[in-house]
């Protein structure tokens, strides 16, 4: 056994009742469990309580949620239905919040942002707009 997986219950023993995570209880998605060992793990303090995990498991879970959301509508719009990292990025760098959150992070394989600055772009002309005037007063 590699130590991984949900541990079921026994359904021939009396009185046993299925197991309830934390993670389930929580409603969440994340491993409240995996988080709470890592807290403890970590020595971020010297005492870390059960609610830590729960509140750091859900805050973790919107993030990716939202990150996700964001990248699957780049994803869509570059008409793609898998997700890449250049979808991740253009979906953070897009976001004012968190573009701040990811303001030091580089994504690999992330590309950059397309810029181009307003004084690089070709001025109009005036001849476009006179012939258009010119035809007006002939009539």
């Amino acid at each position: 056994m590699s130590g991984r997986g949900k541990k079921q219950a026994v359904a021939g023993k009396p009185g046993s009742t299925p197991k309830i995570t934390k993670s389930a209880k929580a409603d969440l998605q994340f491993p409240v469990g995996r988080v709470y060992r890592l807290l403890k793990r970590g020595n971020y303090a010297d005492r870390v309580g059960p609610a830590a995990a729960v509140y750091l498991a859900a805050v973790l879970e919107y993030l990716s949620a939202e990150i996700l959301e964001l990248a699957g509508n780049a994803a869509r719009e570059n008409k793609k239905t898998r997700i890449l990292p250049r979808h991740i990025q253009l979906a953070v760098r897009n976001d004012d919040e968190l573009n701040k959150l990811f303001s030091c992070v580089i994504i690999a394989q992330g590309g950059v942002i397309p810029n181009i600055l307003s004084q690089l772009l070709p001025k109009k002309t005036v001849r476009d707009a006179v012939p258009s005037q010119q035809q007006g007063d002939s009539q």
